[in-house]
């Protein structure tokens, strides 16, 4: 197994360029099965679940050609031979759920592996089925598999969304761009992901309007048509490299960040004394790593988002005074505790909040990164940690940051990736 291996207490100077959106990609990704041309994604990340979502495509006999250098991503589904996505695939990543949605509208048959646990939540697809069902479709679950059918194609209907999820909003906006007649979609996310992929669906020949606020409409197209687009910057990667900034200090440049994308973050880092300057093609933090004790709450956008709260509870835990980190968006997103504690961070908590006790410092030792979020709170805290920081369980990592390594090098992290003495063997 590989490992990160960080030596804490250099400042950070310098660009970092964030990359393209890992939750923008994978919807735009699912939203090529809708095209019957060629479709050109550019910005593409370089990503273990944008490889798995590619696979999840060839299974179904669509053409997925993906350049690293060039971050582009040819898709051809023209014609897909198959509308069943099995376990093995499924099992390694839920977003592969959002293939239903698309070919359920363009062929009115999807049958999918049901997508297991998650581990930061339940996070149940019933959203998702439930929205389904309203455009007429028929669900049976069985033998370990969703199938969906609608072989007179799918109507257009009002839902309403009990909660505001994601992945429900993205699935029912990709089967109602093709339903016949209007489907007015209430209480949906609100996500800049949600706006970039309507955006995208839209240059294919949809009609969609409203994403981004409470009430999506969207009138239902007889077929649409691959195109050229580029995905939107990565929020939750740029807010992990300010954060890093703030913990480390120093003076960096996010290269490529939304501001607007990044309200809440950059609000609670002016909060914990770090200074924020703002441009047109990125943002600027400046510190001396001295950070005050801050509160926080998870919410669904425009709230302070629940992937960027395990990194600023590594913050906290170096942060002067007592901060509360509360999550109401998924029940275990905690993991990373045990894992800062062996750190030396002082953590209590208390249902669904943690009292973090700010102190003098961190102390470097093995750890593992138990989820995406969590692996990048324990290099940040291996950053800023006396002494040597070994992150295990890279493949967390691997799904949701691209370059990770490189790019912290380039402004002056002491951070390097290596295998352990059984990979050298082979």
């Amino acid at each position: 197994m590989e490992k990160l291996v960080i030596r804490g207490g250099n400042k950070l100077y310098g660009t970092i360029k964030i990359s393209g959106a890992k939750n923008a990609v994978l919807p735009l990704i699912a939203a090529t099965l809708l095209g019957t041309s060629q479709s050109t994604l550019e910005g593409i990340p370089d990503l273990e679940d944008v490889r798995t979502f590619s696979q999840v495509l060839k299974h179904l006999g669509v053409s997925v050609e993906y350049n690293k250098e060039e971050q582009t991503m040819l898709v051809d589904s023209t014609v897909i031979s198959s509308c069943e996505a099995p376990y093995e695939l499924v099992r390694k990543m839920r977003a592969s759920f959002l293939i239903m949605g698309p070919l359920l509208a363009r062929y009115g048959h999807s049958k999918i592996s049901l997508p297991g646990g998650c581990a930061i939540g339940t996070r149940p697809i019933d959203l998702h089925l439930k929205g389904f069902e309203a455009l007429g479709a028929k669900i049976d679950i069985g033998h370990g598999y969703i199938e969906a059918t609608a072989p007179n194609g799918l109507t257009g209907a009002r839902i309403y969304l009990d909660f505001p999820s994601v992945g429900a909003t993205e699935n029912i906006i990709m089967a109602a761009s093709m339903a016949k007649g209007q489907t007015i979609l209430e209480n949906p996310a609100h996500e800049p992901e949600i706006v970039d992929l309507a955006n995208y669906l839209n240059t294919m020949g949809a009609n969609i309007r409203g994403a981004g606020t409470n009430v999506i409409k969207i009138e239902g197209v007889p077929e649409l048509k691959g195109k050229v687009y580029e995905v939107i910057p990565d929020r939750i990667e740029a807010g992990t490299y300010m954060v890093a900034a703030a913990m480390a200090g120093g003076d960096l440049y996010v290269e490529n960040a939304l501001p607007e994308h990044l309200k809440p973050v950059i609000a609670k880092l002016k909060e914990a004394g770090a200074t924020i300057d703002e441009d047109i093609n990125g943002i600027r933090v400046k510190s001396d790593g001295k950070l005050r004790a801050i509160d926080i709450k998870t919410l669904p956008y425009p709230g302070f988002p629940t992937d960027m709260q395990a990194q600023f509870m590594a913050m906290t835990t170096i942060s002067q005074g007592t901060s509360v980190v509360s999550e109401t968006v998924f029940e275990n997103r905690f993991m990373h505790v045990d894992e800062l504690k062996r750190m030396g961070a002082n953590i209590k908590i208390d249902g669904r909040s943690a009292v973090v006790e700010g102190v003098a410092t961190l102390t470097g030792c093995p750890v593992k990164a138990t989820d995406l979020r969590a692996g990048a709170a324990l290099v940040l805290a291996g950053l800023v940690a006396e002494g040597e920081t070994e992150v295990g369980y890279l493949h967390h990592i691997d799904r949701g940051y691209d370059g990770l390594v490189e790019k912290l090098c380039g402004v002056g992290a002491d951070i390097k990736r290596v295998g352990t003495a059984e990979t050298k063997k082979k």
